[in-house]
């Protein structure tokens, strides 16, 4: 089904009732069972990680206009600059304010952390990426750019508040 409308000053005051229809056909509303409500199971995690970071960086324009939110690409920082096949960098959230940048990587998945041997741990994949992303934007390596990983709270008994000091960024 084809949901990409667009709305003016025609039809602005349905676009509400339309997005709940799709919230409704895709299964994204709230239920209340065992006296506590809840999100339905959805469909695919990969749209509830999406509508997570969107909501994050969407709060951040609404409620901090003084910083600058984006969710930009960053840019490989090669020596020649030479940047063919590399992948593109696409942050959730960057936040920037005066000579300070913020990048968050927004998390939302059931488990947080990873278990080995009754150890839990941050998932390593996360880590490389959001030291890549502070590395790339640090070209002058100020210190001025900071990383975040933020995930969505759970039911976990073990959840990740850690702040981490690598290579001289934070």
């Amino acid at each position: 089904m084809y949901w990409k409308l667009q709305f003016n000053k025609n039809n602005q005051t349905h676009q509400m009732l339309i997005s709940i229809c799709y919230l409704i056909l895709k299964g994204l509303l709230q239920t209340t069972s065992d006296g506590r409500t809840k999100l339905m199971d959805f469909l695919d995690e990969q749209c509830m990680c999406r509508l997570y970071e969107k909501f994050i960086l969407e709060y951040f324009k609404k409620e901090h206009p003084e910083v600058k939110a984006s969710a930009s690409q960053i840019p490989w920082d090669t020596d020649d600059g030479y940047r063919e096949m590399l992948p593109v960098m696409q942050s959730d959230i960057t936040l920037k304010q005066r000579d300070r940048t913020l990048v968050i990587d927004a998390k939302y998945y059931a488990h947080t952390t990873q278990k080995q041997y009754d150890v839990n741990t941050l998932h390593s994949g996360n880590l490389y990426q959001i030291l890549t992303y502070v590395k790339n934007l640090d070209t002058e390596n100020t210190g001025n750019v900071s990383g975040m990983l933020l995930y969505a709270k759970t039911d976990e008994l073990v959840l990740p508040n850690n702040n981490y000091i690598m290579g001289g960024f934070e």
